[in-house]
């Protein structure tokens, strides 16, 4: 990398000043990254857990279901951008549709495996207690399939912040700006591309890392069975 800039461009490789100078815009564009991958985890987990439980309720729904969500997941994302943009224009809302829609496949086929290892006489027991099919499914099966769901929660985030950074190509912000920015200028900004990918980088592994403790509180019956 260093030889290519080198040949193009006097710059150094990474350049603290500018880091300085562009101190609120990288915050800015950070802050946009984390809204633009939280808004489409949050939607896209709604949808799932729908999608699921009627999955769960009509067995039939579940093939239907899981087609259509990896039918949606093979959309090119930015062909799914800019097929939106002539309705949307270049919004947030343009951005979060298509990034949400890539979340279900992912969610839904792990909600629903999570679910059906919820094992049968704990479905027996509650049941005994009184709990009706939703008390069952919210209060037992769900909080039981909770290390499965955090699972496909965790690709589902990853896959989420890189694919903000595509979102750029738009113009609609997140630290792919810095990487857009970085590339198309007259010279060539090797600051603003390693900006870019290192913030998001960090930013995937930090979620990551997030939502690995959560299971660890949420779950802690993980702990045990695995010590």
């Amino acid at each position: 990398m260093r030889t290519l800039f080198a040949a193009q461009s006097d710059r150094p490789l990474f350049e603290w000043r500018w880091v300085e100078r562009n101190a609120d815009n990288i915050v800015t564009r950070f802050t946009e990254h984390v809204s633009l991958t939280a808004t489409a985890l949050g939607i896209g987990l709604v949808l799932s857990i729908g999608l699921a439980v009627l999955s769960l309720r009509w067995r039939w729904f579940y093939p239907v279901a899981l087609s259509a969500a990896g039918a949606l997941y093979v959309i090119p994302s930015l062909g799914a951008f800019a097929l939106l943009v002539p309705f949307t224009g270049l919004s947030f809302t343009t951005a979060v549709i298509p990034l949400a829609t890539y979340t279900l496949l992912i969610l839904v086929r792990n909600i629903v495996t999570g679910v059906q290892q919820v094992p049968t006489e704990v479905r027996e027991a509650a049941i005994g207690l009184g709990f009706t099919r939703v008390n069952l499914l919210f209060r037992v099966e769900l909080p039981l399939a909770l290390p499965v769901v955090i699972a496909g929660l965790r690709v589902a985030a990853v896959t989420t912040i890189g694919l903000v950074t595509v979102t750029s190509m738009l113009g609609m912000g997140g630290l792919g700006f810095f990487i857009r920015q970085g590339i198309q200028t007259t010279t060539p900004n090797p600051t603003a591309i390693i900006v870019g990918i290192g913030l998001s980088i960090l930013l995937a592994v930090l979620v990551d890392l997030l939502l690995w403790l959560s299971e660890r509180a949420l779950a802690p019956w993980t702990r045990k069975a695995r010590g």
